[in-house]
């Protein structure tokens, strides 16, 4: 965790500063870095959330094959041979409904206790707690093994459906082979009577697999999303945990559209012309930052979904060259430090870019954080 001993020497190590027109004044309400949790739960009101695993409901139980008496012609065994084949057809489609019903039970009961596990460790974050509280770690951890869970039931259900693919491939071939018996020589009027039953219930089955995939195709995909969506949400909630702070959730589940790209040359040029949405001034050894980072960039990105971040590791520049070496290196080890804990609250990686600069001026080693 990112901490200075004292409230005095939080509020002077961090400042989170509004842009000088009236448009981004609008855009960037002034955040005190003393008070990040009513910023951090302000955004949350603002922000898109997540919600409960959301899977289909549809079962697909075939409703069986009609029986038909031997006519004593070739065509009519030709008819019996094909109604077999769509009885075993049909086993097959339950076997596969009910892996479907199974893995939508599982998904369902394991996400419901990954919830459950994550607004418990919320609920304590809210009511304040210690940072790295050992029993919201370990919370923490079973979350992850739940979460876990969700990824091997995507992969059953890819295996399903490449099953269930292969399964409506014969369906159609059996449909093309019953119809194609009515051309058949040697058939009397029963024959015809009963491959026209025969023909109904397997296109009947057709779409009931066409179905039942299509079903399942979308279920594969709500869980990647839900599953890619909580992933991010839980690291950032490692974050909070880590600083006792709750957290409205991970920023990358803030970040929409496509971030405009960082300046050319990069953006050290942008330092004392620029107004920066954030400066961290490291003047003590260890500076807690996270929480009013987080509130600054949540509420950036509450405002502009799309926003990119330039950060600049802006190095003391006065005192001997050696000195200025030194100052330097640690400026820009801080400067990645910052750019980790952002990536960490889920900051995609491409909406950040790193630059190093040197100000005479400055007393202490400084972050700066531009938005674009």
């Amino acid at each position: 965790m990112k901490r200075v001993t004292g409230l005095t020497a939080v509020a002077v190590a961090i400042t989170i500063l509004t842009g000088c027109s009236a448009d981004e004044s609008d855009l960037w309400p002034s955040l005190e870095a003393t008070d990040p949790g009513g910023s951090a739960q302000t955004a949350q009101q603002q922000a898109p959330v997540g919600g409960p695993l959301q899977l289909n409901t549809g079962v697909f139980e075939p409703a069986g094959v009609t029986p038909g008496q031997p006519t004593g012609t070739a065509v009519g065994e030709r008819v019996q041979g094909l109604r077999t084949d769509l009885q075993r057809l049909q086993t097959q489609v339950g076997e596969e409904n009910r892996l479907l019903q199974q893995y939508r039970g599982d998904a369902r009961e394991t996400a419901r206790d990954y919830n459950t596990m994550v607004s418990t460790i919320n609920a304590r974050l809210q009511t304040g707690t210690t940072p790295g509280n050992p029993d919201l770690v370990q919370l923490w951890n079973q979350s992850q093994l739940e979460l876990s869970q969700v990824a091997t039931s995507i992969n059953n259900m890819n295996a399903l459906a490449a099953n269930t693919g292969a399964t409506a491939s014969l369906s159609t071939f059996l449909l093309d082979s019953v119809r194609a018996t009515y051309g058949l020589q040697g058939a009397v009027d029963e024959d015809h009577r009963q491959l026209a039953i025969l023909e109904d219930e397997t296109n009947q089955t057709v779409v009931l697999i066409e179905r039942l995939l299509t079903e399942l195709t979308e279920d594969v995909q709500r869980q990647t999303a839900y599953l890619a969506y909580e992933r991010s949400e839980l690291t950032a909630l490692s974050v909070a945990i880590r600083n006792g702070e709750f957290f409205a959730g991970s920023l990358g589940n803030r970040s929409f559209g496509i971030a405009p790209p960082p300046p050319l040359g990069g953006a050290a040029g942008l330092v004392g012309r620029t107004q920066p949405l954030v400066v961290i001034r490291f003047d003590q050894p260890s500076v807690e930052y996270e929480p009013a980072l987080y509130g600054a960039v949540n509420q950036a990105l509450s405002a502009r979904p799309n926003a990119g971040f330039d950060v600049v590791s802006v190095a003391a520049g006065s005192g001997a060259q050696g000195q200025v070496a030194l100052a330097s290196g640690r400026s820009v080890r801080n400067a990645e430090a910052v750019v980790r804990s952002l990536t960490d609250m889920g900051l995609p990686a491409d909406r950040v870019s790193i630059s190093a600069a040197t100000n005479p001026a400055a007393a202490v080693n400084e972050v700066h954080i531009y938005l674009r």
